[in-house]
């Protein structure tokens, strides 16, 4: 335990501090009073010491200034020790071993714990992550086929329009085909009807000139035939000197 007096001692510097500290801040203060409420912490939910938030620090700073906390947490502790309020036995000791050693632990081992967790916690975020972007690949991949259907449906239709003139194009030329072949039918069929007049004509033809000459020479007596022959005989003497003549 420490004695009366030296806690005392401790107290006596720490009480001066602290009024200085209050007469700084009520210097500070603006005229009449009035106590400066604008002061907010820069980072609400922060804590110091671990587990003093920091809105508690920023009060105390608007009340006593900046050492006011700290000369009323000293002189908190010192006045409950030397009361003897607060009796340190050995479970104090204890526990100051303990608090010691989970300060040590947190310092030492708390960067490499943290820094594990975070490996982890970024290890987990990145599987995550690729699987998101591994389904989006997918998704986009489906997106991109359904697009590439839907070109391939769109190319089937005109396929089935060119088909359509295709088949089209074949009937038309069958058509014309056919009407060739009726034509070249009925022409050769009209070409053998006016043959078969041609034929019929020449035969009635020669049946008359052999009927006309048949007349003729049954007409003809042997006299005539005769005088005939005798006058064909003369014209052709009397030719015959004309042309000698000339």
């Amino acid at each position: 335990m420490f004695p009366r007096a030296a806690l005392l001692a401790a107290q006596r510097p720490l009480s001066v501090v602290g009024a200085r500290s209050a007469a700084a801040a009520a210097a500070a203060q603006p005229a009449g009073g009035a106590v400066d409420r604008r002061q907010r912490p820069e980072h609400p939910g922060k804590v110091r010491l671990g587990f003093i938030p920091e809105e508690w620090f920023q009060f105390f700073y608007n009340k006593t200034g900046v050492t006011g906390p700290y000369t009323f947490g000293v002189g908190l502790i010192t006045y409950l020790c030397s009361k003897e309020i607060y009796v340190m036995e050995h479970e104090y000791y204890s526990g100051l071993s303990l608090g010691i050693m989970a300060i040590i632990a947190v310092k030492k081992l708390g960067p490499v714990i943290a820094k594990w967790a975070d490996g982890e916690i970024d290890k987990i975020e990145s599987e995550w992550k690729e699987g998101r972007e591994s389904e989006l690949k997918v998704l986009a991949d489906a997106i991109e086929a359904e697009k590439k259907e839907q070109w391939r449906a769109d190319g089937a239709l005109l396929l089935m329009e060119a088909k359509k003139e295709n088949i089209a194009l074949q009937l038309e030329a069958a058509f014309r085909e056919r009407a060739m072949n009726v034509y070249s039918e009925v022409k050769r069929r009209l070409d053998y009807q006016v043959e078969c007049r041609h034929v019929e004509r020449r035969l009635n033809q020669k049946h008359m000139v052999n009927w006309i000459v048949s007349s003729v020479l049954s007409s003809i007596s042997p006299q005539q035939e005769k005088e005939t022959l005798n006058k064909c005989i003369a014209d052709l003497s009397a030719l015959a000197l004309r042309v000698k003549s000339a």
